[in-house]
């Protein structure tokens, strides 16, 4: 009983769900999912880090990346079909249909210090010309 209700505190979260549509695309860095989200980098590794805790992502490490992606293999029968019903119920949404847009143009880059989360976005977007 913990484990599902662990899996449903976690999907409780816009940002969760919009990661979880992301990676059913295709593998991704964090960078990328700032990218195509257009959200900080704290909040889109909390994001990444709640759905590997709950068994839906594994984790591979590419040189200086880590990648995420889902967890085919290990993922129970219950927890792929709650995947399936957030693609399904995600299908005509038009903001995970823009986060899908943004994903193909996202690039791998290395994060810049300047000071905050949100100062680091602007300069990756800018660096990429990605207009927000």
């Amino acid at each position: 009983m913990r484990e599902i209700v662990k899996v449903f505190k976690v999907l409780a979260d816009e940002t969760k769900l919009r990661i979880l549509n992301l990676l059913q695309e295709r593998e991704c860095c964090v960078c990328e999912v700032v990218q195509a989200l257009e959200i900080s980098q704290s909040r889109a590794s909390r994001g990444l880090t709640a759905l590997y805790d709950i068994g839906f992502l594994k984790l591979k490490k590419e040189g200086l990346w880590s990648l995420y992606s889902l967890d085919r293999e290990a993922i129970s029968s219950y927890q792929m079909e709650i995947i399936e019903a957030v693609k399904e119920a995600l299908n005509d949404n038009k903001i995970t249909a823009l986060d899908k847009e943004r994903l193909k143009r996202a690039k791998r880059v290395g994060f810049k210090k300047y000071g905050s989360d949100s100062e680091n976005q602007k300069h990756i977007l800018s660096d990429l010309a990605i207009k927000r």
